[in-house]
């Protein structure tokens, strides 16, 4: 049983196991320059929405071209026309759009050097939107998410295409679709430089999407996920392109795991149209019950932070505790959670926390992390498992020895998971570098990756 401190309402713990073990890039995108939220919000005014540029797809509307199997369609009324309820909006279906990025390739060259990513790779131009669309939050209700959708600038119609799944983001500015300076939106221009279009979502929260980010909640994070892919799809169509079937999916840190369970969903038909064709994780936290245990013993950097995302998270959505005094210790029972709302950046957050997670949590919440019990356990077991499966297109994992936030330990157990289920897989370690080295090193390996998979 978890312990009757925190019995005051149910608990999702393996949803907060992921959150807590991806916080290790949680500081990624701190020294990189990061658009504020209110220009975000600026641009999103100038954007054009669906109904007055919907794409002449048969249909007239966004949504036809990738409609969501999961999205009940209100009846429509006796009165109303097919037509009329054909355009009843669905997850997938495109808000609005605007242009981000209009780049030839020197300027995505010039781009990726600046993120310290090999640019030899590059091809062509790119031109990204940011696409907000319509999808379900953590509580399966409707709401909008953003990503970001870019596509090379060749002249061809038949794209393949890549999701790309970030890393933890404690500031919803710091993602592909808002902050120019970001790695990942650095991955998404690498991708689309080679001839191939790109599905970067932000997730639920993050960007210009409203609320706060469901931070590691696998319902969500395949939902926004496919979504976004649904969106994507709809959105090329104005240009009369389109997108292969097959997904090539690849994600750092938090988009390690996430990586796994959109693959899972994809060969398990979550889309009608769309199916799994590669699958490339890189320096995910798969062990997440020794993270989260390591994170409560302060043997991961930047612990008390890590935790603290996750306990805030978590407690939002499912229910941790009754009252903050019973996770944190004072003073900071009364100002943690309102650190993590979205709007403050990383910094902000590390100066306001103390550096251990002993100086932050009580003695009894770091010990039910350390021995977790009950249906604790039984969450933690299930999101222990985002490799157990037999994937039906070869795994190949990244990681590097000198990570010191995701150990790689973590890709070994992903790895021995695979193996036991008879699934093809392969592990490339690149070398002693840091935890977001580890991304900029892997990048054009995973690229070279893709282009052994046919169209």
């Amino acid at each position: 049983m978890i312990s009757h401190r925190f019995r005051g309402r149910s608990v999702l713990a393996g949803t907060a196991a992921l959150a807590s073990a991806c916080a290790a890039v949680v500081l990624a995108t701190a020294t990189a320059p990061a658009m504020a939220a209110a220009p975000a919000t600026a641009a999103m005014s100038r954007t054009t929405t669906a109904a007055a540029t919907a794409p002449g797809d048969g249909s007239g509307a966004w949504y036809a071209a990738s409609g969501s199997p999961h999205s009940p369609h209100p009846s429509p009324s006796p009165h109303s026309s097919p037509a009329a309820s054909e355009r009843l909006p669905a997850s997938g279906s495109v808000v609005s759009a605007a242009l981000v990025a209009d780049l030839d390739a020197k300027q995505v060259a010039d781009r990726l050097e600046q993120a310290g990513i090999d640019a030899a790779q590059v091809r062509y131009g790119v031109r990204a939107h940011r696409v907000v669309y319509r999808t379900r939050g953590a509580d399966g209700r409707p709401t909008t998410a953003s990503q970001l959708v870019a596509v090379p600038g060749h002249g061809k119609r038949d794209l393949q295409v890549v999701s790309w799944l970030h890393g933890t983001t404690v500031y919803r500015g710091d993602v592909a679709s808002v902050n120019d300076a970001s790695t990942d939106r650095a991955a998404a221009l690498l991708f689309a430089s080679t001839g191939r279009a790109v599905s970067a979502p932000d997730y639920l929260g993050l960007g210009v999407g409203p609320g706060t980010h469901p931070y590691g909640d696998p319902r969500a994070t395949v939902t926004a996920s496919v979504d976004a892919l649904r969106a994507a799809r709809a959105f090329v169509r104005q240009d009369r392109r389109t997108l292969g079937r097959h997904v090539l999916v690849s994600g750092f840190s938090q988009g390690g795991p996430a990586t796994m369970m959109v693959g899972r969903a994809l060969q398990q038909g979550a889309d009608p149209y769309f199916r799994l064709g590669a699958l490339a994780p890189v320096a995910g936290p798969f062990d997440l019950s020794a993270f989260e245990a390591a994170a409560a013993d302060d043997k991961v950097v930047r612990s008390s932070l890590y935790l603290a995302y996750f306990a805030t998270a978590w407690n939002r959505l499912y229910g941790l505790y009754d009252t903050p005094g019973q996770a944190f210790r004072a003073p900071y029972d009364k100002t943690v959670e309102a650190l993590f709302d979205g709007d403050h950046k990383a910094p902000e957050i590390a100066a306001a926390l103390p550096a251990t997670s002993k100086e932050l949590f009580t003695p009894d919440f770091l010990d039910t992390i350390r021995n977790p019990t009950g249906k604790l356990r039984q969450r933690l077991d299930a999101l222990d498992t985002t490799c157990d499966w037999h994937p039906d297109v070869p795994v190949h994992l990244y990681h590097a020895t000198g990570d010191k936030d995701v150990a790689i330990e973590n890709a070994r157990y992903c790895q021995r998971q695979l193996t036991a289920n008879g699934a093809v897989n392969r592990l490339t370690d690149v070398g002693d570098l840091d935890h977001n080295g580890t991304v900029r090193a892997a990048l054009p390996l995973v690229v070279r990756q893709f282009d052994a998979v046919r169209p």
